[in-house]
Formats: C-alpha cells, sequence, structure tokens
C-alpha cells in the first residue's frame, strides 16, 4: 500500500528553530511543505533560497496559507509568549500542531492551548534534547532500572546567546548580535523572553521524563539582573521532589556554545539514582556510568538515533500512521508539568521565596 503524504506548512517564524523543522520535513519522504507564511517577509526568505519550498508557496497572512494549501500538519514557532494566540488562530483550521519549545508561557496559555485542539487533533510540544542520542540512551539507562530508583537530576542549559546562531546553527558575527539585541523577542519581557523561559522548560520536561512523571511538591529560584536589560540571562531552580532535590540551571553567556565546544560547565545532564549514576552531555557519542558492581565511572556509546527518534517531524508522523499516542517530552502530560515546574520559577524568582505546587 502507498504511505500517505503529508501535507505540512510552517507558520510563524519568531523562533528560528523554524528553519530546522521545516528541513526535517523536506527530507521525510512522506512529507511535503505545500506553504509557510509570516508577517515579514525577509525572514522566510532563507527557507526559500534554500529551496526547503518555493516562492510562490510564501504567504504574509497565515489565513490565505492555511485556505489555500489545507495542511494536514502544521508547525509552529511563534515568540514564547504567543503560543496560545497562535494556537487558537490555527487549530480552527484542522491541522495536527508541532509548536516549538517552551510549552508556553504560563500553564494557564497551556491548558488553553490543549483545550483549543478538536479531540482528533494532536498538539506536540518539540523539545530538540529529546532527539539527542545520549540524552535518549540516558533514558534508556533509567528505564531498564540500572542505576535504580532516580532520585535527583542536575541540568544545566545555554548557550553564548539566542542572537549567536540561527536556523541550522548557522553562527552570526558580534556586529549582527548588537544590531538585533535591542529589538529581538528574545529580550522582551512581554514576549516571553530571558534564559529562565528559553532554557528551563528543557531541564524540567526532560528531568519530569527520567523522574517517572513525578511532580515536585515545591520550587525555588533564583535570577540575574543585568542593568540595561529587561529579562535575566542565568537562573537556578532547585525543586524539592518528595524524593530528593533535583536542580536546572540555565544561562545564555556560556564562554562557548555546546553544539561546537562544550563550555564548563557541560550542558547536559546527571541523574543520581538509589543504584547508580549517569551523565549525558549535549551531542557527546556516549554516556558515563556507575553502578554499585561497576563504580568506577564507565563509557556506553550512545549510538546515533534511529527512526522514529531521529527528528519531531518524523516521530508524528510515524505516530500519526500508526494510532499512537506521543510520549515522552513531547508528549502534553509530560510537558505541561515541566511547565507547572517554569511558572512556579518564575513566580518564585519575583517573589523571591519558596513556591509550593498544589
Amino acid at each position: 500500500m502507498k504511505k500517505r503524504i503529508w501535507k505540512i506548512a510552517g507558520i510563524n517564524f519568531d523562533h528560528f528553530h523554524m528553519g530546522d523543522l521545516l528541513r526535517y520535513a523536506h527530507a521525510h519522504p512522506n512529507a511535503e511543505i505545500v506553504g509557510i507564511s509570516d508577517e515579514k517577509p525577509e525572514r522566510m526568505e532563507e527557507a526559500v533560497k534554500k529551496g526547503l519550498v518555493t516562492r510562490d508557496r510564501a504567504f504574509t497572512d497565515y489565513r490565505e496559507c492555511l485556505e489555500k494549501t489545507k495542511p494536514d500538519v502544521v508547525l509552529l514557532c511563534p515568540a514564547a509568549s504567543k503560543h496560545g494566540e497562535w494556537v487558537k488562530k490555527v487549530a480552527p483550521y484542522g491541522p495536527h500542531l508541532i509548536v516549538e519549545k517552551p510549552f508556553a508561557a504560563s500553564i494557564k496559555e497551556a491548558d488553553a492551548m490543549a483545550k483549543a485542539m478538536a479531540p482528533d487533533q494532536t498538539l506536540m510540544i518539540n523539545w530538540p534534547l529529546q532527539w539527542v542520542a545520549s540524552h535518549r540512551k540516558s533514558f534508556e539507562i533509567v528505564s531498564k532500572g540500572v542505576i535504580g530508583e532516580v532520585l535527583n537530576v542536575w541540568h544545566t542549559g545555554g548557550n553564548r546567546g539566542p542572537l549567536w546562531h540561527g536556523a541550522d546553527k548557522d553562527e552570526k558575527t558580534s556586529a549582527q548580535v548588537d544590531r538585533e539585541k535591542p529589538t529581538s523577542w528574545f529580550y522582551k519581557k512581554a514576549h516571553g523572553g530571558g534564559s529562565l523561559l528559553d532554557y528551563l522548560g528543557y531541564g524540567t520536561t526532560l528531568g519530569t521524563w527520567y523522574q517517572g512523571g513525578h511532580r515536585p511538591l515545591e520550587v525555588t529560584a533564583t535570577v540575574d539582573s543585568t542593568e540595561g536589560l529587561e529579562v535575566d540571562e542565568h537562573s537556578i531552580v532547585v525543586a524539592r521532589y518528595a524524593h530528593g532535590l533535583s536542580k536546572f540551571e540555565t544561562r545564555w553567556g556560556l564562554f562557548t556554545d555546546p553544539w561546537i565546544i562544550q563550555p564548563q560547565p557541560r550542558c547536559g545532564f546527571v541523574i543520581h539514582g538509589s543504584e547508580g549514576t549517569v551523565s549525558s552531555f549535549d551531542y557527546d557519542d556516549h554516556v558515563t556510568v556507575q553502578t554499585r558492581k561497576k563504580r568506577e565511572p564507565h563509557l556506553i556509546s550512545a549510538v546515533a538515533t534511529k527512526a522514529p527518534h531521529q527528528n519531531p517531524v518524523q516521530y508524528l508522523l510515524h505516530c500519526l500512521n500508526n494510532g499512537q499516542a506521543l510520549e515522552g517530552p513531547v508528549s502534553l502530560k509530560i510537558s505541561r508539568i515541566g511547565q507547572e515546574i517554569v511558572d512556579a520559577a518564575v513566580k518564585s524568582a519575583l517573589l523571591k521565596r519558596t513556591i509550593k505546587l498544589t
């Protein structure tokens, strides 16, 4: 039987990860990019020049794009504070949605996004670290019980800053960064900017995945305050669970970007269990494990991920083709708990006190 060809559209290019998502769709043998849309034509130019979509399929009006192309799946990359707004705009047209991380600017908005979807529509939140081989290997080790019950998760996440790179991690110059910084949504509080909202969801969502979906009892957070900036560039968050403490740190301004040269501290996860530990750092081809039987830290290979776990487009289409529910960080169940922790962290940093989760 001939496999279905899924029609895919990309709408709103606020987040540069749109370029990556379109590339995944373009490379998928059973997907066709039928349209893209953004109010600013220049932001779609790179996708056209790279041959991901033809110029006649680039629209400045999202409604025209949806009405003329009738996509099965829409990729959404709006600013963090506008995820709810755009899901409500696009969902009535009936497509399944992949929303680029974070889930939302608040748990209230996250719940509104889920409510906006019809029963036959899928809402998926893409966390790019979920597809990294080392982190998937850590989850495999945890799920097999190799390190026993997970007691603590430490995560360090960040990079030199969100304006130093574009789609496909294309590096920018310091002059480009200086030019974009005053107007970039990443540095606007009202648009959901700041390192905490940009990166904390990675740690809290994958951390929830590693901890079997457990919710913390309370959250304590602190953020930096840089003169001239209205958002944070550094946050440290501690979540207290019934079984122990976990720490999540976000940082813009690391010495190097982890996909080029791992900075110090290294970006990634360290997981401590009742019977051992495992660490997985971004983009490594291995994880490091300790167990009671083998106390010396030893490397275990993290081979390249295989289908359907190589990228979000591939995984969503696999689930749709096979009638399977989403699992892991991209699922609403895990992402929602991650969002709860982010909400509590924001409140904690603002009020300068510990926040209990209800």
